[in-house]
């Protein structure tokens, strides 16, 4: 099998995971998308009247070159790439031999008319992170979203003790701790909403050869249509090489959800050694090669290293795809043909963070039990109400009696019995449990909910 030998996970070991990507950044799809760039074009010189009318079967034709592009056809391409050792001109060359045979044949010297292989390449390269993120990222992380938001829903008011440096801390909700991440990730998808740039001026970015040969045509606005033509925004001035600012934004758009999925996915591994959740058990999966007892969170560990893949992939893409030597150097062209592997293994680490959220459950009777051993996480609201009875010195002597010591909840309670306050206050305070001590954590998961849901109701033609 072919992914026995494959160098990469991602083609290997991971393939059946990402399979849909090779027909966004193969090597087959990156030619088959600067076909359809080559093709567009020379339909839109031919509207904007530099070159004759193309009848209604020359542009079908033309359009079935890249709607019906085969291996065959894209092997033909590489044996012209292996002769002119140029990947652009090859497909230039391959154009002209197909149309060459046809009545397209007296059009042919127009294809690539006036165009720098960038030109054809950053306009490819955004309609493929386009598609890719739209068909292939958003409807992953919109499931591993969709997710959050259930276990927030089904779990926003059951007490959970918190940790804050790994220490007891004042309780929350285990809804609300999964709303914090749903609102991060959908904080971060808001910024995915916008157009990819795209460029088509030439050798250095200045029409210079489309203006000299057909110097009465509004060249400015030839590109600017055919751009937003092909669903992208408009990037009017550049060197030979379009600014990958923006491209570099969404790039660290991604680098943050996968940093906030890695904290999910350790938080996660976190509550599982503590016993507060439970993972379900596969009849014959295998914990261990010699521990028979063990049920590994693989699926939360998996996740967390190929975000940390993907992340290296993606700050050296965003770093690097920033800086060119003057008007143009080809040492980007090698990075960017990493886009693939960058989404790969943040969609893979997605799906195992999914699996793994399906496997687990939370073991409420864990959770409550530790929630009672740890009395002390009461002093916070204790210090604040004496406050409002003019104890000063609330905290400081609260502090000095717990402080680093194993207390019961009746040790609290004996000190509050011997503070001077009014009645009710000491009622108020003797009856709260660390259980009830949740603050407006049900009523923030509920705001949380609801922000996540306009957001994610915003996606939904993208992954439609």
């Amino acid at each position: 099998m072919e992914e026995l030998v494959a160098i990469s996970p991602v083609d290997g070991r991971y393939a059946k995971d990402v399979s849909a990507l090779s027909g966004r950044f193969s090597e087959f799809a990156f030619i088959k998308y600067r076909i359809r760039i080559e093709v567009e074009y020379l339909v839109a010189l031919s509207e904007a009247g530099v070159i004759r009318k193309l009848t209604v079967h020359e542009r079908r034709f033309l359009r079935k070159l890249h709607q019906k592009f085969s291996l065959d056809e894209a092997k033909r391409i590489k044996e012209i790439e292996r002769r002119t050792r140029h990947d652009v001109k090859a497909i230039e060359y391959y154009i002209k031999e197909v149309t060459g045979k046809s009545s397209l044949e007296d059009l042919k010297c127009y294809v690539h008319f006036g165009l720098t292989s960038e030109d054809v390449n950053n306009l490819a390269y955004s309609c493929m992170l386009r598609d890719t993120l739209s068909q292939e990222y958003l409807p992953v992380i919109i499931q591993l979203e969709e997710n959050l938001i259930k276990l927030a829903e089904k779990y926003k008011a059951v007490p959970m003790l918190s940790r804050t440096h790994g220490q007891p801390a004042s309780p929350t909700t285990l809804g609300k701790e999964f709303v914090n991440f749903a609102v991060r990730i959908v904080r971060e998808l808001r910024k995915l909403d916008t157009k990819l740039p795209g460029k088509l001026n030439g050798a250095v970015g200045n029409y210079s050869a489309l203006h000299f040969a057909c110097p009465n045509k509004d060249w400015i606005q030839f590109s600017t249509n055919f751009i937003s033509s092909l669903g992208l925004e408009p990037e009017l001035i550049t060197s030979q090489v379009i600014p990958h600012d923006k491209i570099s934004e969404l790039l660290h758009t991604l680098f943050r959800i996968n940093n906030i999925v890695i904290n999910l996915d350790r938080d996660m591994w976190q509550y599982l050694s503590y016993g507060y959740f439970r993972q379900t058990v596969l009849k014959d999966e295998v914990g261990s090669s010699t521990m028979p007892h063990k049920v590994s969170p693989v699926d939360l560990e998996n996740s967390e290293g190929n975000l940390e893949v993907a992340n290296s992939l993606i700050n050296l893409l965003a770093g690097k795809l920033q800086i060119t030597r003057l008007q143009r150097d080809l040492s980007d062209s090698t990075v960017k043909r990493n886009y693939g592997l960058a989404f790969a293994h943040s969609i893979i680490a997605l799906k195992n963070t999914i699996e793994g959220l399906d496997r687990v459950h939370p073991d409420a009777g864990i959770m409550k039990e530790e929630l009672l051993k740890h009395p002390e996480v009461l002093t916070e609201a204790f210090q604040t109400v004496l406050k409002t009875q003019r104890y000063e010195a609330a905290f400081e002597d609260l502090k000095q009696s717990t402080r680093g010591k194993k207390i019961s909840l009746q040790h609290i309670h004996g000190y509050i019995k011997n503070i001077k306050m009014e009645s009710r206050v000491r009622k108020r305070l003797l009856a709260l449990t660390p259980e009830q001590y949740l603050g407006l954590s049900v009523e923030l998961t509920e705001l949380g909910i609801k922000e996540c849901k306009g957001v994610l109701s915003s996606f939904e033609h993208k992954t439609s």
